[in-house]
């Protein structure tokens, strides 16, 4: 597998993955604005360089915000989606970040239980903040500490 920072040669790729991924897929162009603005995004491919994952990071005011992230539907729960978030939470440590959030759906379980994995837990509801077929999907605000917590500091 191989992380690396997107390119725009990667925006068809990302963008077609991302439209078999959500219901209300973010667009080329929305990737394109997220690069140009300066958030850190990043793919990650197999070894024949095929996209497997991206994620995309916006960090400020000692906030970091997890905007999307996604795994090609056909490769789930293999390890890819936690590699990617775990990378991306370096990111944001490396980048000054004291905390991490994210929306997720409430539909979206598998997700959710990946998060809940690494440490975040909820702290509230976007109502009907996603798109989907039926019209609007309500979002799980989720938070993660990435300050070391008092018992890491007296191992260290």
């Amino acid at each position: 597998m191989n992380l690396r920072p997107m390119r725009a040669g990667d925006l068809d790729a990302v963008a077609t993955l991302e439209s078999h991924i959500s219901p209300g897929p973010w667009t080329r162009s929305i990737f394109r604005d997220c690069m140009q603005a300066g958030y850190d995004a990043w793919i990650m491919e197999d070894d024949a360089g095929v996209l497997v994952a991206f994620g995309v990071l916006s960090t400020g005011a000692a906030e970091a915000h997890i905007l999307n992230l996604g795994v090609a539907p056909t490769l789930r729960r293999r390890g890819f989606g936690r590699h990617m978030l775990q990378h991306l939470l370096c990111r944001a440590g490396q980048l000054g970040a004291q905390r991490a959030f994210l929306e997720v759906r409430v539909s979206n379980i598998g997700a959710q239980d990946l998060y809940r994995s690494q440490g975040f837990h909820e702290i509230g509801v976007r109502l009907d903040y996603y798109r989907n077929e039926e019209g609007r999907e309500d979002a799980l605000v989720l938070s993660l500490s990435l300050l070391p917590s008092v018992n890491q500091l007296r191992e260290g």
